[in-house]
């Protein structure tokens, strides 16, 4: 079995020097502490973390709290962030919601008998039951990621939803949409009631009012998305475009507008909030806001890190808005364009 020793020979320092990397004490520079923990890897040493825990007085655990995992949002975050933290000699222990509030005060439960070091939380449910949880049982730091949650003092780091989706907003514009439809998340989610006001925003400034027959509120999960195409496209005006205010959501969309058997961009054009990892397979390719995840992810984990390794933690709360970038993709017709060289079409649906 690998012993401390085995790992300073690979590495080629001291023992002084690994022991001080895989313990975060003393002063190891940053090109010496992933050559030791290549090392580490390299041998097999497994340092005995129990041990270093009650060294320290805080265990090597981060609780991470995810909405959805199966979102490739969330999973991209998960990622990003066990990468640092393992860079850092500390683990991670990821927690599902769901979709489920109901589950949240259970895991803030369990994240505490594991007594973990620190927790990332994407926030759930009712804000003023969901703040009146963290309060009472989280004592350890804590950094919101991607839902904010007004009025908790606790960092947080995020993107601005509302400029998001005021750039998928003008998109269409420019291509002479006007008759815009929208299908978001369920309101009181912090990243949907944002992404709802970014649109009815844009709409206004352009002159435009936001129908709200074209206003719809889903699930983030995608699963109400299908339906509620279904009933715009078959409404006597359907919108020309759709915004999906997330990936599930938008493929989603997609599926519907195949289904019903329209086509897009040629009927109906579609763009999206965030990326996944299979959009080059998807036909068209989706036009959308994406999020910078790996900026998002490792300024959560290295907030944290801080306020667990840091001896001054009364320092005010922190916030991180990240700008979203566009990618064009070919899902959107330009009408204007159109309607200079052929006659407009019109797509009939049976219901």
């Amino acid at each position: 079995m690998a012993n401390i020793r085995d790992v300073a020979k690979a590495a080629g320092v001291s023992i002084a020097s690994v022991s001080a990397a895989l313990n975060d004490t003393g002063r190891v520079g940053e090109e010496t502490r992933a050559r030791i923990w290549a090392a580490v890897e390299a041998v097999g040493y497994s340092p005995n973390t129990i041990a270093r825990s009650l060294r320290l007085g805080r265990s090597q655990l981060i609780g991470m709290v995810v909405g959805d995992i199966t979102n490739p949002f969330s999973a991209s975050m998960v990622r990003i962030v066990e990468k640092v933290a393992i860079d850092r000699g500390y683990s991670v222990i990821v927690c599902n919601i769901d979709g489920d509030e109901e589950r949240v005060p259970a895991i803030l439960d369990q994240l505490g008998g594991q007594n973990v070091a620190g927790i990332l939380l994407t926030p759930i449910g009712p804000r003023a039951r969901l703040l009146e949880q963290i309060e009472a049982r989280v004592r350890q730091p804590l950094v919101t990621v991607d839902q904010r949650l007004p009025g908790l003092r606790r960092d947080y780091v995020g993107i601005d939803n509302r400029w998001a989706m005021r750039m998928l907003v003008d998109y269409l514009l420019r291509f002479g949409h006007r008759r815009i439809a929208l299908i978001s998340g369920r309101a009181g989610r912090w990243t949907a009631d944002e992404r709802y006001h970014g649109f009815v925003e844009a709409m206004q400034e352009a002159g435009l009012e936001a129908d709200p027959a074209l206003c719809v509120r889903a699930d983030y999960d995608g699963e109400g998305a299908y339906a509620a195409t279904t009933r715009l496209l078959t409404q006597r005006e359907r919108p020309t475009a759709i915004i999906g205010a997330n990936n599930l959501i938008a493929l989603r969309i997609l599926q519907s507008l195949i289904d019903l058997g329209f086509q897009c961009p040629a009927d109906v054009s579609l763009v999206g909030m965030d990326d996944v990892p299979w959009s080059g397979l998807v036909r068209p390719r989706i036009t959308i806001v994406a999020q910078p995840i790996e900026e998002i992810g490792r300024v959560a984990i290295e907030w944290l890190l801080e306020r667990i390794e840091g001896a001054d933690r009364s320092i005010e709360p922190r916030e991180k808005i990240f700008r979203p970038f566009f990618v064009a993709g070919e899902s959107c017709r330009h009408l204007r364009i159109d309607a200079d060289t052929a006659p407009e079409m019109e797509h009939a649906v049976s219901t």
